[in-house]
């Protein structure tokens, strides 16, 4: 997914539980699932990042070219520009883009 062309803000913002929790009727249950796709979202970001990194990393030890590495200074500040994988995550609740199921509500149903 293009994190670059979400719609999450990029600073904290007060929810509604009540509206957050609407679907699972249960904030924690909420909680829980946002936090996992933050989990994915965070992770995918690393290995796009490092990617992106990896492609200027020098295996020299000299250090002027370290601080003349104005590349890697540029990609790392616009990764610290995005939303948070939190805000993300809570966007893409909000939306209806997370798929989710509760193995132990599944097998309640069919007893």
């Amino acid at each position: 997914m293009d994190y670059r062309r979400t719609n999450a803000p990029t600073n904290t913002i007060t929810r509604d539980m009540m509206e957050v929790s609407a679907d699972t009727g249960n904030v924690y249950e909420s909680v829980a699932i946002i936090g996992k796709r933050a989990n994915q979202i965070s992770a995918d970001i690393k290995v796009e990042l490092s990617k992106k990194l990896q492609e200027f990393a020098s295996y020299n030890d000299n250090l002027e070219e370290v601080f003349e590495n104005r590349e890697q200074i540029e990609i790392s500040r616009y990764y610290e520009k995005l939303p948070k994988p939190t805000l993300i995550a809570a966007q893409e609740y909000q939306e209806g883009k997370i798929y989710y199921r509760n193995p132990a509500k599944e097998k309640d149903k069919l007893q």
